[in-house]
């Protein structure tokens, strides 16, 4: 996307594909994921030891005696070692040594916080993404002076575009094309786009995005008439929920919402994440599979939210995310009042019929879950057969280039 910045002399920055704190990261994330083989080697050892049934409970106690105390040895060794690398690499660290916007790097963290997210933020490991505002990959500074130097031509409409899962703000850029030039150029707008944890739960990253919105709309440096939000895929149900909870909170951005489009946004979850469940499901069937359930359950809060859409806490508090939840019981939302809401939905298939239209849709979300359709019409969002599109031959993707997309955004936005 052109940035609005005005031409300048900068004082160009050494890129690194990798930063010390990223290599800090991977390291712990390294030692995590060994300790966590650790335990399921051990919870296979039980088991076979224990000489347990074919199917049943697995074996949840560690091994005991000698065997134990060389399985906690090298846990305790990894922790050790983990722990002085660490403090090592935190010598080497350059207060100075950025890495830049380095695309293939930006992909990589989006995709590991995307997988782990949830554990990264908790373990504080460096690799955690924060939440922010940025304009062609660069963090907007804060308060009114940084809105001001990343928007000196700001207008009063502006677009905050919310990325999807695993993927980061630069990747609205696809085959050339970014939906955020046509609004920007085409339509009015001043446009920033949110970067931030995909692994996170949802109704965390919609508090978030809420926060960042009621600053945006506070420090922004011209009166601001309207604001736009444009989500792909899980993007859009974060921008739901921190609707949601701006309308709890009164807080001062919502009153000039006036536009959610959302692409490809799995409204009423995700066939693939429920796929992932009831494999979960069956390997834990048998004592002898049930430890690596283990690993397909590492995946993040932000990917089983996307089980049935989950967009607030009340959907998934005081839950085991791996075991409860195997039917749809969120609470109905319904769409916010007062806002042009705009659903964009693609089908691989040529024609927009038969049993793999309905079942693959885009390749991860269904045309109906993007559609918000739904067998409960109180579940059914509910919305006009105008404010939604199909594209056919298309996938999950292609709805961030493809051109119908762009003249969708053209025609409900202009």
């Amino acid at each position: 996307m052109a940035s609005e910045r005005t031409p300048a002399t900068v004082t160009p920055v050494r890129r690194r594909p990798l930063t010390v704190p990223d290599v800090r990261g991977l390291w712990q994330l390294g030692i995590d994921a060994g300790i966590g083989i650790t335990d399921l080697v051990e919870q296979m050892h039980g088991t076979i030891a224990a000489q347990r049934a074919p199917l049943g409970e697995p074996h949840r106690t560690g091994t005991r005696g000698v065997t134990g105390f060389v399985y906690g040895s090298v846990r305790g060794g990894m922790r050790l070692v983990g722990r002085g690398v660490d403090r090592a690499l935190q010598w080497l660290d350059e207060p100075n040594g950025h890495a830049g916007v380095v695309p293939r790097r930006e992909a990589v963290l989006a995709a590991a916080n995307g997988l782990w997210g949830d554990h990264l933020a908790a373990s504080g490991n460096p690799l955690a993404i924060r939440m922010s505002l940025r304009v062609d990959g660069r963090t907007v500074g804060p308060g009114r002076g940084g809105l001001a130097e990343a928007f000196p031509a700001a207008r009063d409409r502006v677009a905050v575009l919310v990325h999807g899962l695993c993927m980061n703000d630069l990747q609205w850029e696809r085959q050339g094309h970014h939906h955020g030039r046509v609004l920007q150029q085409e339509l009015g707008c001043s446009v920033a786009a949110v970067h931030y944890n995909t692994g996170l739960h949802v109704s965390h990253n919609g508090a978030r995005l809420a926060s960042v919105l009621e600053r945006l709309v506070q420090d922004w440096p011209v009166p601001l008439r309207e604001l736009l939000l444009v989500g792909h895929s899980m993007g859009g149900l974060v921008a739901r929920s921190a609707i949601w909870q701006a309308e709890r909170q009164s807080l001062a951005w919502r009153e000039r919402l006036r536009a959610l489009v959302c692409l490809g946004t799995p409204h009423h979850g995700a066939l693939l994440e429920r796929g992932g469940h009831l494999v979960d499901t069956v390997l834990e069937m048998s004592p002898y599979f049930a430890p690596f359930a283990s690993i397909g359950k590492a995946r993040s809060a932000g990917i089983t939210d996307l089980r049935w859409g989950n967009v607030r806490d009340e959907d998934w508090q005081g839950r085991d995310p791996h075991h409860d939840q195997s039917q749809d019981d969120r609470v109905a939302m319904p769409l916010p009042a007062g806002v042009a809401v705009y659903l964009l939905a693609a089908t691989t298939v040529a024609q927009p019929r038969g049993l793999r239209h309905a079942l693959v849709g885009d390749g991860l979300v269904t045309v109906a879950s993007a559609w918000g359709e739904h067998r409960d019409p109180v579940r059914a969002l509910g919305v006009s057969a105008s404010h939604k599109r199909l594209i056919t031959q298309a996938n999950h993707w292609d709805l961030l280039s493809r051109p119908e997309a762009t003249d969708a955004l053209r025609a409900w936005l202009a």
